[in-house]
């Protein structure tokens, strides 16, 4: 039984991992740019270069089975949140767009990146044992953040569902990190 759900996992990674071999490898230009970033001559740079070979090999694997596989399934890389270049629109040589039905033009599944920023949030401590922020993102949207205490538990709601649970305890050592 074991054998087969291998197996099963295995021929999975394997065929989602052909999907991403093409994409920006947004992990491997960080190295990159960490590289040219390193020292100013050219010659250093190729011993640097040189001496990160082991991180490149690991960055590619990572970009090429983890990265550019999210990048061509959603159409966004996450790293970059640059387009996939597959979407690239530059001039063909054969068309078949207009054959096909438009669900096969688009990437299937929306961008894992969420480019929204909090603009302004005002916390309000309603009791003592819970606190309420009102959000206003970026985009205009808004919503509502509630932190409930109950005892050592701590539960947070973003509008009106659980996103989140801690204890006054791991509160208070991050709080203590954070001095």
């Amino acid at each position: 039984m074991n054998n087969i759900v291998l197996k099963a996992v295995g021929i999975t990674l394997f065929a989602s991992a052909l999907t991403g071999c093409v994409g920006s490898n947004a992990v491997t230009g960080k190295v990159m740019k960490f590289n040219l970033e390193a020292v100013d001559n050219r010659y250093a740079r190729a011993g640097v270069n040189f001496l990160l070979a082991p991180v490149y090999g690991i960055t590619s694997a990572a970009d090429y089975v983890v990265f550019n596989s999210l990048e061509f399934w959603t159409g966004k890389n996450p790293i970059t949140d640059s387009p996939h270049i597959f979407d690239s629109k530059v001039e063909t040589h054969i068309k078949v767009n207009d054959d096909l039905d438009p669900s096969l033009q688009e990437a299937p599944i929306s961008p894992i990146s969420n480019n929204r920023q909090i603009d302004t949030g005002e916390m309000i401590q309603a009791d003592e044992n819970s606190v309420k922020m009102h959000i206003v993102y970026n985009n205009g949207e808004t919503a509502v953040l509630e932190g409930f205490k109950n005892g050592e538990n701590v539960s947070y709601y973003m509008d009106g569902k659980l996103v989140a649970q801690t204890t006054i305890a791991k509160l208070a050592a991050l709080n203590s990190h954070a001095v």
